[in-house]
């Protein structure tokens, strides 16, 4: 059974950092891009972050670009996202999710595994 498993959620306050993890297994995603959505109450999932199998290349949204970091073991078969300078338009759900291809993809048809999620909270 293929699972990914997000961890690392919380509550912090603005200006806080939360490392998230997000461990797979049942299958190795060493030749899969790996990304992070995020989905606020009463939003639509939105593509936070990505990186490519190799982990040369990534993106990020322009409302996380320069505070989160994005990065991935492929021994572990883990990604992780880094998050400094949180803001409480951060609060969501964090998904971690595999995509069909080794590029980055930003649209969520394109990811065939999704985590459960996990809950980050940024208190103002």
């Amino acid at each position: 059974q293929v699972q990914l498993v997000e961890s690392g959620g919380g509550l912090v306050q603005a200006g806080g950092s939360l490392r998230l993890s997000c461990a797979a297994s049942g299958r190795t995603f060493t030749n899969n891009a790996m990304s992070w959505f995020r989905q606020a109450p009463g939003k639509e999932r939105e593509f936070v972050s990505g990186i490519s199998v190799s982990g040369s290349s990534t993106y990020y949204a322009d409302s996380v670009k320069g505070r989160f970091a994005i990065s991935r073991d492929n021994a572990k078969n883990a990604v992780y996202l880094q998050m400094n300078s949180l803001k409480p338009e951060d609060t969501a759900v964090y998904y971690c999710a595999a995509a069909r291809f080794s590029s980055i993809v930003l649209v969520r048809t394109a990811y065939d595994y999704w985590g459960q999620g996990t809950q980050v909270t940024v208190s103002s």
